[in-house]
């Protein structure tokens, strides 16, 4: 239970800094769309009112329809990511951490979607006209926890490839 108090810690701080960088974008700048460069030609900070999911998509839905899209699945969704959250602590690290992160992230985004009615977006990574959808820390957390478990399946695939290699020789 050590391991769940401390991903538990790391939930809290992931999420309470996905919020104040998003509260210090939302005093930093007037309007949406403006933004700072940070390394010329590469990153900028740029305020985005993210209406939609991943990439923007859905934002332009109607209201009952992103209610559904954006509030009660992700709502839903996070609950069953606590219920594999506690199902994993007593695996492998790596699978309790990819939860934990995809429960920050989604916290973090659902607190904007009830409070604000949008995700506030900030990292704006490019490259001359090669754009990168603007993310914030909690898309962050979600995306290095696909990476994790996509990582872990190819691990898994391996380890049961070489154990069946082994049973046939």
């Amino acid at each position: 239970m050590a391991r769940f108090w401390k991903l538990l810690v790391l939930m809290c701080f992931l999420i309470i800094i996905d919020q104040l960088v998003k509260g210090w974008t939302q005093t930093q700048f007037q309007m949406e769309g403006q933004s700072i460069t940070v390394i010329d030609g590469f990153f900028n900070l740029t305020y985005v009112k993210n209406t939609g999911a991943a990439f923007g998509m859905g934002g332009k839905a109607e209201p009952v329809l992103r209610a559904i899209m954006f509030l009660a699945v992700p709502t839903f969704f996070s609950f069953w990511v606590l219920f594999m959250l506690f199902k994993s602590i007593k695996g492998t690290f790596h699978m309790s951490l990819a939860y934990a992160l995809i429960l920050a992230g989604a916290i973090g985004n659902l607190i904007d979607r009830f409070y604000l009615g949008y995700v506030v977006d900030m990292f704006h990574f490019y490259f001359r006209s090669y754009h990168f959808y603007v993310f914030n820390i909690a898309d962050s957390c979600i995306s290095i926890a696909a990476g994790i478990l996509i990582g872990d399946m190819i691990w898994q695939a391996r380890l049961k490839n070489k154990s069946s290699q082994e049973h046939q020789s």
